[in-house]
């Protein structure tokens, strides 16, 4: 959060709260109102309202929006339906240094009937020119969807809708045109570049892959592996100016420990990044 409003408040924009929920089997109410209490607790100010009732912010409530996506991607590209399981795909390929195993194009020529279990898959054009783009914390990209992670899932065999095709089409709707993240997401950028091209966009959003909170092991920090969530340190009588400060110590943002405002977020990132005034960020091409 401290990245995300904190280039905000550099750049004079402003920060869209979005529920991504495509993931039903793990998405519940009880998570959003997390969300929502955290990071009104924390100091931060969105842009926009979440409505409890249906919210064109809430993916889960957008059905419609990624079905006329993925009609127009189906007239103008080929979009495939594809039967092989996560299962099947760990035995035919080995995974990249990534984690990822890049689909080997199995199903796309098989026309598989509507009625079999099955996922949907867009095939990238084969002679495609690599995805390039300058990033405003790691500098020049190279990426090649194809190689990456082969022809993408728009659709899992439950119905729904993948967060790569989710978020590309939010962006696109909502007019995003700068997009803060953590570094683990990097590797998504080409793939949603090269979507968001094949969907009709004209002008691509500005990037900037922010470092990730990690334990003493490298990992990114993560309820599974032992972080507290924000919950659990209001619960216990942390302040938000501690909590912040743990975060901007984590993050590289401070060098010794100390409390943190919400509204301090631009000029910690600005002094963590001396470069950033003044030069050409990630302008697109």
């Amino acid at each position: 959060m401290l990245y995300v409003w904190g280039v905000a408040q550099l750049e004079g924009a402003e920060v869209l709260l979005r529920i991504e929920d495509h993931d039903r089997q793990r998405s519940r109410p009880a998570f959003e109102e997390s969300i929502l209490r955290d990071i009104d607790w924390l100091g931060f100010e969105p842009a926009n309202d979440v409505s409890p009732s249906r919210s064109p912010f809430r993916q889960s409530d957008c059905g419609e929006r990624y079905e006329r996506a993925l009609s127009r991607l189906a007239r103008d590209w080929h979009v495939y339906r594809c039967t092989c399981t996560r299962k099947q795909l760990a035995q035919a390929v080995r995974p990249l240094p990534t984690g990822e195993r890049p689909y080997p194009g199995t199903c796309k020529r098989l026309m598989h009937p509507a009625d079999v279990p099955h996922s949907l898959r867009v095939a990238w054009h084969p002679r495609a020119s690599p995805e390039c783009f300058e990033d405003g914390l790691q500098g020049p990209q190279k990426q090649e969807p194809r190689l990456q992670c082969g022809d993408m899932v728009v659709r899992d065999r439950l119905g729904q809708w993948s967060y790569q095709f989710a978020v590309t089409v939010d962006d696109l709707s909502h007019s995003i045109d700068f997009v803060v993240r953590g570094l683990d997401l990097l590797e998504s950028t080409g793939r949603q570049l090269r979507l968001a091209r094949m969907l009709g966009r004209a002008r691509p959003p500005r990037y900037y892959h922010h470092p990730l909170l990690v334990d003493q092991h490298g990992e990114k920090l993560a309820k599974g592996r032992g972080a507290f969530p924000i919950r659990s340190l209001r619960a216990a009588g942390c302040a938000p100016l501690d909590v912040l400060g743990r975060a901007a110590l984590g993050a590289g943002l401070l060098t010794e420990p100390g409390p943190v405002r919400a509204s301090e977020a631009g000029p910690l990132v600005e002094r963590a990044h001396t470069a950033w005034r003044g030069q050409d960020r990630c302008r697109p091409q």
